[in-house]
């Protein structure tokens, strides 16, 4: 603030040291009122890994583990691009919302969906709706939610496969992290049960010799074979979703989620070494123009609401509340552990959201409007680009974009839209200026593009069992003879879910790869908008959870975000369908379309008139869709209402699906160190730091 007000130049490393200041005070205080007044959690409550231990989908794990594979599940696509498109905004409103939305709306949303979901067995988000709520608004929840999922899953592949496209380092790396992941689980089960901190060091000396073995593996005669164009990824990926949605949890998503968050976590904190030790300045505006005539070229509206928008993960993700009451609420060992999990992830999420807007901010702002801005706005050729981008204030020559291009190896930078390229080149530029100078340029670039791959692929698997989840749920409520089907032990049933799951968003894909105008590509602008109406969903689900259970006085605690994200997302799926800019609008830009096919004339963005006729049914279906998810939210709001007022006015009247109150004979910390009286609990019980049932017990 001082630097802002007497004009100076903003260091980087602020950045980095509010963020990290926020958190510790955040995790502190406010994550540990939540979990000892609000939620109270009882330690002495056995959860449904312990309870219903099945070795498939129940299993308690280490909480040094369940840490990494919930880090890795939640952790998509939003973290590291989202806060690199809103970065044209400036860097204080998105650094802003990223700090004081993960505080008080999404690290609240994840611990207290984690611990709902872990006192009902585990249960979806949707399955708990339908039974809290009632079955108008519980309906509406589990199609919302189940139409959203299969959206956001098919988005994030996309993703991936944008990523790794062409790219014998990436696959080669990424693909090896499966059965590295493989080793690890047979050996945490069978070989040495519990020794965490031995499979730790041997899983992340195969990573990096991985890593390091796939530049090698592109730079030989073995690139053609990882060379894989986009179609054959899309059935990769389909295959891997599959079958990490239907192996037993240890064997593959636990410990390849657990191996990718080294990873995740060792760039982003050698990202976040480097800014310290280089202390580079920020060289976007703290708020620019954009952020108030709405007109900026790499998204189109204003900052409110679509920056609350764009910035996802890292600040409040709906997607966040599918693994808190998918995969997570089966393996945890203690409700206590609710707030290093649930909490503290999400608080690891959103440091790298802030090293995200971090680097896109270190940029020069030529430079990163260059990468972002359609070819529609700034033209195909280095001059335009310079001519276009300086017309809007900023410095930018020809010069400048061909010499970034050459510096990591590309024969272009221009508009790569998405964010990736962007995070790429901020964070080339940081770490290069530590290890390896200008020439490890283009090495720190294509690394970078690696990591998003790895980072985005952890959410796929995690999602896809997920889904699997709520569509066994949802066809078991159907009629009582599928009621077998949410038997995770009945191998039929996990087969055909999960083959349908993967089925919805693999087929989105396949057509999105092949027309660059259909499947997921049609979809793609109602992602932001339909994640944060889940998240709306979620924190409306834990609103009546906390009146139901008698904690009124508390429920502020999940109604103020509520409050907040539900303006947000709702004020945008307004504008997103009935605002007269075409830009903004999709009923709008229909009927742009429309007029120019009425005409004859052809309109930037189309090839042919066929492009137009597809222009004009793709914001015709992005329309109908999001007033109709906007619509069942608010058939969500209404009952949820409902019953809150039900419950304050008869509490006697208010039913609990809980599960009963069974003792716990398990033992394990709450958080990552234990402290000594729980380091002296597992002395006594004969137990390693990683807790577990004692021997006496067990054998009783």
């Amino acid at each position: 603030m001082l630097a802002l007000s007497r004009g100076e130049d903003v260091s980087a490393a602020w950045m980095i040291a509010a963020a990290l200041g926020s958190y510790a005070i955040g995790y502190r205080f406010y994550a540990r009122y939540i979990a000892t007044r609000v939620l109270r959690a009882d330690p002495t409550r056995a959860t449904p890994a312990e309870r219903l231990n099945d070795g498939l989908d129940y299993h308690p794990t280490d909480r040094r583990v369940l840490l990494g594979h919930h880090f890795a599940g939640i952790s998509g696509a939003g973290p590291l691009v989202g806060p690199v498109l809103a970065a044209q905004m400036g860097y204080l409103p998105g650094t802003i919302w990223i700090i004081v939305g993960v505080i008080f709306a999404g690290a609240v949303q994840d611990m207290v969906v984690l611990f709902f979901s872990t006192r009902r067995d585990g249960k979806s988000l949707g399955q708990i709706a339908r039974e809290e709520i009632g079955p108008v608004g519980g309906v509406a929840a589990v199609i919302a939610i189940f139409t959203i999922m299969i959206i956001l899953l098919a988005v994030l592949a996309l993703v991936v496969v944008s990523a790794l496209a062409e790219s014998p380092w990436g696959a080669f790396s990424v693909g090896m992290t499966i059965p590295i992941a493989l080793f690890m689980g047979v050996y945490l089960r069978c070989l040495r049960p519990g020794r965490v901190a031995e499979v730790t060091v041997i899983g992340v000396a195969l990573l990096l010799l991985v890593i390091a073995g796939g530049r090698w593996v592109a730079e030989s005669d073995l690139a053609a074979a990882f060379t894989l164009d986009p179609r054959t990824l899309v059935i990769w990926l389909v295959i891997y979703g599959f079958a990490a949605s239907v192996m037993p949890v240890w064997l593959l998503l636990v410990p390849r989620d657990y191996l990718s968050t080294f990873m995740k976590i060792g760039t982003i904190g050698l990202l976040a070494l480097a800014i310290l030790v280089t202390l580079p300045g920020l060289k976007m505006e703290a708020v620019t123009d954009f952020a108030g005539n709405g007109d900026g070229p790499v998204f189109a509206g204003s900052l409110f609401p679509f920056v609350f928008i764009t910035i996802a993960c890292g600040a409040v993700s709906g997607f966040h509340s599918l693994i808190s009451s998918g995969t997570t609420p089966k393996m945890i060992q203690k409700e206590t552990q609710i707030r290093t999990i649930g909490y503290g992830a999400m608080l690891m999420e959103s440091s790298v959201a802030m090293m995200a807007i971090t680097a896109a901010c270190v940029l020069d702002p030529g430079v990163y409007f260059a990468m972002n801005a359609p070819p529609a706005v700034i033209g195909d050729t280095v001059q335009s680009a310079a001519d276009t981008i300086s017309s809007w204030g900023f410095t930018l020559t020809p010069e400048q974009l061909t010499a970034a291009a050459e510096s990591v190896e590309e024969s272009s930078l221009l508009s790569r839209t998405g964010g990736a390229p962007t995070l790429a080149l901020g964070l080339a530029a940081i770490l290069a200026d530590v290890l390896g100078g200008d020439s490890m340029m283009s090495f720190w670039y294509h690394f970078a593009i690696m990591f998003e791959a790895l980072f985005i692929l952890t959410a796929i698997d995690a999602g896809t069992r997920v889904g699997r989840f709520i569509l066994q749920d949802a066809l078991a409520s159907v009629h009582p003879r599928l009621g077998r089907l949410r038997s995770s032990s009945w191998l039929p049933g996990v087969l055909l879910t999960s083959a349908l799951v993967v089925a919805l968003w693999g087929s989105l894909l396949w057509v999105g790869v092949n027309d660059p105008l259909g499947g997921i590509n049609t979809l793609y602008p109602v992602f932001g908008i339909s994640n944060q109406l889940l998240a709306a969903v979620a924190l409306a689900i834990c609103t009546v959870l906390l009146v139901k259970s008698g904690r009124l006085r508390h429920v502020w605690v999940t109604l103020l975000p509520l409050t907040w994200v539900s303006l947000v997302t709702l004020t945008a799926s307004w504008q997103k369908v009935f605002s007269g800019d075409p830009a903004v609008g999709f009923l709008a830009r229909r009927d742009l379309y429309q007029d120019g096919i009425d005409s004859g004339t052809l309109l930037t963005g189309a090839q042919d008139m066929g492009d137009m006729r597809t222009i004009v049914n793709n914001a015709t279906v992005d329309a109908v869709l999001s007033a109709g998810l906007a619509l069942l939210v608010l058939v969500v709001f209404a009952d949820a209402l409902r019953v809150c007022l039900k419950a304050i006015r008869n509490p006697a009247s208010a039913r609990l699906r809980e599960a009963p109150y069974t003792p716990s004979r398990l033992i394990a910390p709450a958080g990552l160190v234990p402290t000594r009286a729980e380091r002296a609990e597992l002395a006594a019980a004969g137990l390693g730091p990683g807790g577990g049932i004692p021997e006496k017990e067990a054998r009783e």
